[in-house]
Order: structure tokens, then C-alpha cells, then sequence
């Protein structure tokens, strides 16, 4: 498994570990931003999360709830998976940028 990415320690793209490409190391590894965007609203156990997610393997859904737990996002709670109030507020910060990408998709196809 790869290391977790922690703020101030070297990351993939920082040496330094500045604290956005810590997260954007983090969230750049297979279904992370998957996990946490269907996670918006009710807790969801691993089955749910490994439906919604379709292709992620269970080794993979484990290890990326794990660095998730790890990283302050996500809480397993008896009711499932959850994000905790920082998960909340960064998937807040997500979502404009989930339709800025709708809005390019559009472009980038009505150009090619």
C-alpha cells in the first residue's frame, strides 16, 4: 500500500508536502473522490459504497476508506460511512468544480 499522504511530508508532486498537493495525492488515487462524492447525504455501508462505485475492487474500497479514515474525511459509524464535517465542507468545495467540468466537457466536445 502506498504511503498516506500527510501535509509537510514528501508527496507525489512536493517534496515539501505543501498541504494542496498532499490532498491532491490523496485525492487523485483510484475512486478517492468517488468514495467522498457518494458519500454526500446518508451513510453508506461498504456494500452500497462498492455498488455505487461498480468497478472498485473490495482491496481498493478498504484501502481507500482507510487512508480516508486516516486523513480526517470519512468515520465509520454503526450506521456505515460517513464524511465528517471537514469531508463535508471539502466536498462542498468539490462540488463547483464537478460542474465547471460539465461546463468543459461541453466545450471540449463541441470543439473537437
Amino acid at each position: 500500500m502506498a504511503k498516506i499522504p500527510v501535509p509537510g511530508q514528501p508527496v507525489r508532486g512536493s517534496k515539501s508536502g505543501v498541504p494542496v498537493m498532499a490532498l491532491l495525492d490523496l485525492l487523485g488515487r483510484n475512486w478517492a473522490m468517488g468514495i467522498i462524492w457518494h458519500l454526500n447525504g446518508a451513510p453508506k455501508n461498504f456494500r452500497q459504497l462498492q455498488a455505487y462505485c461498480e468497478t472498485v475492487s473490495p482491496t481498493t474500497l478498504n484501502t481507500r476508506l482507510k487512508e480516508l479514515r486516516h486523513s480526517g474525511l470519512v468515520i465509520q459509524t454503526p450506521k456505515g460511512y460517513e464524511l465528517t464535517a471537514l469531508g463535508t465542507e471539502l466536498l462542498t468545495l468539490l462540488q463547483p468544480l464537478g460542474k465547471w467540468a460539465k461546463h468543459w466537457a461541453k466545450q471540449f466536445n463541441d470543439h473537437v
